[in-house]
């Protein structure tokens, strides 16, 4: 009878824990939301009549073609590596994935270094033609259109994972009877596997274009108006919070439309054939021309989206780059610390969350858990100006309340410090670690806990003498995940960093809007090569998968 009274009195505490983690967590969607009560000021009317059109034409712009570019490459992409049978195949299979590990920022740098006026390709031309300055069309890299190919190199992964999957998971047998109707292999793909996987399609698609709207390095550094420079210049330049505010609650409504999109397309799931045993698929055997056009259209995007810019980073490290090497570990230190600090937080909070669900699935629970995971859909300038507002308020109460009472001058504690910062990357990354809990937990059968909890544990001892053990790979791929994430978050870092304080991202940024791209490529090329490690796991993991 103790035990059971012990059990609930444990399982009640995790429900109240999970909705304290939910309801902080959503700090910022709240106050970004609730800055639409607030009176529209002069600003806010400034940015209306200037150049608030230019930001939601150029957001649309770069979604758009952003959309066309990661269809384009990674559907194509994926059907080529699922049902085809070509040399190559098995390392194009995790090679496409390469992309994932450059954020979008340092591929801009890299590419403005090789194709702007004096960087090594046009200088090539006008040695060759003889040509000078304006006597030739070259391709404006520092451009929308330059901002679009840079997003579409790095996030068609996105795609290309997730619709790979969904042309594997496809009964063979479906397929089949599709034939027998009188299509070919090919218009079996346009009239049955490519509307089967659209809902894993469209949900590519929806990640890849909340990146896109969460992007701030690229656009800025290429001079695109956009909603996160535009947050960031109403923040910085006219310091002005409250309208901020209001550009980021109408950057949610995008991210609103995404996920609206993608739930929508979830109901098609019902179309995937799940009850049949999956027989192994006959893959279509290319011959060498047809090879060749897969290889070319496979190889672009690896060579464009990784080895062009990890090569050009590497040469220029060994042997262009000046850097003061102890300044340079204290930014990488930092960087590292900070992620690690942060992907521990999120792995902690994410145990929390998903046993308080194993143990009470209540409908409290299931709003706790996910509420919590909302913040991934959210850019990093919306979490950033929805955590200074509150925090900074909360500091100069604290400031006042302390020289009033005390006469001691007590300094910015929570807004000025690491803390801002890592409740922002929590907030930002915790559905990553949520998802990797979630299903490490869920592999361990309920009988195993009832077993334990019949010789005299409690719920808190079977977590950690049971589940901790048995998830130890969850749980180190969750902190894997989130310390890369957090080691290439540019805005919210740039919003929420305490003074003299610097990353890695923070510091090839700031090297790069000096025009020193050369001077980045050390920072840049640490965080590539950190950046593997997640493409490493995700290609082991498709290695393992039975196709």
């Amino acid at each position: 009878m103790f035990s059971k009274i012990t059990a609930l009195r444990s399982a009640n505490w995790l429900s109240v824990s999970a909705l304290f983690i939910a309801l902080s967590l959503s700090l910022p969607l709240f106050v970004v939301t609730s800055s639409i009560l607030s009176p529209f000021g002069a600003t806010w009317n400034h940015l209306a009549q200037t150049v608030l059109s230019d930001y939601v034409i150029n957001s649309a712009l770069l979604m758009l073609g952003v959309a066309a570019g990661v269809l384009l490459i990674g559907v194509p992409c994926a059907w080529f590596t699922s049902v085809c049978d070509f040399k190559g195949k098995s390392i194009f299979t995790w090679a496409l994935l390469l992309p994932l590990a450059v954020p979008a920022y340092i591929v801009a740098y890299t590419y403005t270094g090789l194709l702007n006026f004096a960087g090594p390709v046009q200088s090539f031309i006008r040695e060759i033609t003889g040509l000078g300055y304006g006597e030739y069309w070259f391709f404006e890299v520092r451009s929308l259109g330059g901002a679009t190919l840079m997003l579409i190199l790095v996030l068609y992964p996105y795609v290309y994972l997730l619709a790979r999957a969904a042309f594997l998971e496809q009964s063979s047998n479906s397929l089949e009877v599709c034939r027998t109707l009188g299509h070919n292999r090919y218009r079996a793909f346009f009239h049955l596997s490519l509307p089967m996987a659209r809902p894993a399609i469209i949900a590519g698609l929806t990640l890849a274009l909340m990146e896109t709207l969460a992007d701030y390095g690229t656009v800025q550094y290429f001079g695109i108006s956009t909603f996160t420079t535009g947050i960031f210049r109403t923040f910085y330049g006219l310091g002005d919070a409250s309208a901020a505010a209001q550009l980021a609650s109408l950057l949610l409504t995008f991210v609103a439309f995404l996920i609206i999109l993608e739930r929508y397309s979830r109901r098609q799931l019902k179309y995937h054939s799940s009850s049949e045993q999956r027989a192994a698929p006959e893959l279509i055997k290319l011959n060498k021309r047809h090879s060749v056009y897969v290889w070319l259209y496979c190889l672009t995007p690896i060579s464009l989206g990784f080895l062009i810019p990890a090569t050009v980073l590497g040469y220029w490290t060994v042997t262009e780059a000046v850097f003061e090497a102890s300044a340079f570990f204290s930014l990488a230190w930092n960087s590292f610390y900070l992620a690690f600090s942060a992907a521990l937080i999120a792995v902690l909070l994410s145990l929390v969350l998903a046993y308080a669900k194993r143990l009470q699935n209540s409908p409290l629970v299931d709003f706790s858990v996910n509420s919590a995971g909302l913040g991934y859909a959210l850019p990093g300038t919306i979490i950033a100006i929805g955590i200074i507002i509150p925090l900074a308020w909360f500091d100069h109460r604290l400031i006042d309340l302390f020289e009033r009472w005390f006469d001691i001058e007590l300094g910015l504690l929570f807004s000025g410090t690491l803390f801002a910062l890592l409740f922002a990357y929590t907030v930002r990354f915790l559905a990553v670690s949520l998802g990797a809990v979630q299903s490490g937990l869920g592999k361990i059968k309920p009988n195993i806990d009832n077993a334990a909890k019949s010789l005299g544990n409690t719920n808190s001892q079977v977590l950690k003498n049971i589940h901790i053990p048995l998830m130890r790979s969850s749980l180190l791929t969750a902190l894997l995940i989130v310390f890369v994430d957090v080691l290439k978050e540019l805005p919210a870092t740039l919003i929420l960093r305490p003074f003299n304080f610097n990353t890695l991202a923070v510091h090839a940024f700031e090297l790069a809007s000096d025009e020193r791209l050369i001077d980045a490529a050390p920072a840049s090329l640490m965080i590539v090569a950190v950046g593997l490690l997640p493409v490493i796991l995700l290609s082991q993991s498709i290695s393992k998968r039975k196709e």
